[in-house]
């Protein structure tokens, strides 16, 4: 399904509605509407209890959202959190110049894509995708192209040169994706944070930041939770939590908001075994991601060539929206940088006594973070899907249909009285529907008939709908509808909630 569909499903649906939308709206802020903020919330179970509850050496932690000034100083946010954004004069739009040569060198690859999926066409299975790229002449050129121009990149971005992305913007002449034009201005940095005042205090004493990343709360605690849950390294620190960036450039829906939420951990580890650890957590995070059926083809790895300031290995799992691979979730390896940079400058000792090796160190980390939004965009990405199945009387028709894991769907079961104008009926439904909603969240519709409300559910993904007809007044059984399969089958009304919740269990994810 296409993008502008899908976000048209998620306000049709309750999923997802524009913030302040009476109001026109307010740009990149959203609202997680009835179905969205149960998808949100399983979400964010299933990430908690697959990273605390099945770790024992992993513990939780709900950080404030302010935090003292000098927290963001140590951290390198009020100096390095910048973006290098660019103005095109002619169409009075705003971009950041990293992603305009990003998208230069996505547009020379979407080339070799284009002579890749010909060549698969026309030699069929036979094709060998790896060597037809390492042998095709022209796409050995495009990509020591792409390779050089994100190599520059890299370098420019490390360094700072503002002047340099400018260069490449004008020699590799970028036009603006609205106007067309190369009109631009100067390249030059913004800094993403937002700032506020702590009560009436004015000027610098008082200001203080609203917090662009959930990592630093882990961090300052980093010997409260050591020395109160009495963990010895290897342990971590989880957290799910607000963040807010003050994103200039804020596109593609949820994909990038300026508040979001992030489901961060910080793995605190013995120096020199950081990357044993980093390639664990690769594995172990890509591994987390598949368990809920998402299309192995739509994710993959992308190694970092501009690591940031305090990393010295970094690596995204990529998801492949409906606009293209995007990061999903980042591994960091973040050495000691963040430890040692707030006890430098608080003056307190974040060290851990090693007993085994009997003495202090400052821990390294390895870090595991997933934008919990961006998360939920890919999820409804892979599930919805456009599908041709047979009706009621057996012709075929169109249904829209999310198929979410079913420990992850909003409403687990619906129950719907075969006709709403048949009291013995709807009485029989609404007393299964009070039983099973103390064990589900569940949805009763009498409205429409029987099909129509099938495909309700089928487009908010509810994996299983049970019918009350007048075959369960006789016999106290009735149908249960498999969402992904049209399979009906009879059950006794005793055994509903054990046939759901055999599917529905978040267990099913965690083993």
């Amino acid at each position: 399904m296409d993008f502008k569909s899908l976000i048209s499903h998620c306000k049709e649906y309750g999923f997802i509605f524009q913030s302040s939308e009476i109001y026109d709206g307010l740009s990149a802020v959203y609202d997680y509407g009835p179905y969205g903020v149960e998808l949100k919330n399983n979400i964010k179970s299933y990430w908690w209890k697959s990273m605390v509850q099945m770790h024992e050496n992993i513990v939780g932690l709900d950080a404030a959202i302010f935090m003292h000034p000098k927290t963001w100083k140590a951290s390198g946010h009020v100096d390095a959190f910048n973006d290098p954004l660019v103005d095109n004069k002619d169409s009075k739009k705003r971009y950041r110049a990293d992603q305009l040569i990003e998208g230069y060198a996505e547009k020379i690859d979407a080339k070799n894509i284009k002579d890749v999926e010909k060549a698969k066409a026309r030699f069929g299975d036979t094709f060998d995708e790896n060597q037809f790229r390492t042998t095709n002449d022209r796409i050995i050129e495009r990509q020591k192209q792409i390779d050089a121009v994100l190599g520059r990149l890299a370098e420019a971005m490390k360094a700072g040169d503002m002047e340099g992305l400018k260069n490449m913007i004008d020699e590799y002449e970028i036009v603006c994706p609205e106007s067309g034009s190369r009109n631009w201005t100067e390249v030059r940095q913004f800094n993403l944070m937002f700032n506020t005042q702590l009560g009436n205090i004015a000027g610098e004493e008082g200001k203080l930041y609203l917090r662009p990343e959930t990592a630093q709360g882990i961090f300052v605690n980093f010997l409260n939770v050591q020395k109160s849950t009495r963990q010895k390294i290897p342990f971590g620190i989880a957290q799910i939590g607000k963040a807010f960036r003050n994103e200039i450039v804020a596109r593609q829906f949820i994909f990038r908001m300026r508040e979001f939420e992030q489901m961060e951990m910080q793995f605190f580890i013995r120096p020199g075994t950081e990357m044993d650890w980093y390639e664990y957590w690769k594995q172990a995070r890509l591994k987390w991601h598949k368990a809920i059926g998402t299309d192995p083809s739509k994710l993959k790895f992308h190694d970092h060539a501009n690591l940031a300031h305090y990393a010295n290995a970094a690596v995204d799992i990529e998801f492949e929206f409906p606009f293209g691979f995007r990061e999903l979730e980042g591994i960091h390896s973040r050495t000691d940088f963040d430890l040692t940079q707030h006890q430098e400058l608080s003056g307190k000792k974040l060290q851990y006594f090693d007993p085994e090796l009997n003495e202090n160190y400052v821990p390294y980390v390895v870090e595991t973070s997933i934008g919990c939004d961006r998360m939920f965009l890919a999820m409804v990405a892979d599930a919805l899907k456009e599908e041709t199945v047979p009706d009621a009387d057996g012709k075929d028709s169109v249904r829209i249909v999310m198929k979410l894991h079913p420990a992850l769907a909003p409403v687990k079961v619906a129950v719907l009285p075969l006709l709403k104008n048949k009291e013995e009926l709807t009485k029989a439904a609404t007393d299964i529907y009070d039983k099973l909603k103390l064990s589900f969240i569940c949805q009763y519709d009498e409205k429409d008939a029987i099909g129509r409300r099938y495909r309700r559910q089928d487009a908010i993904g509810t994996p299983f709908c049970v019918t009350i007809d007048f075959e369960t007044l006789e016999n106290d059984t009735v149908t249960i509808r498999d969402r992904d399969t049209l399979e009906q089958q009879r059950v006794k009304i005793d055994d509903i909630r054990g046939v759901v919740q055999g599917k529905v269990a978040m267990e099913n994810l965690l083993v």
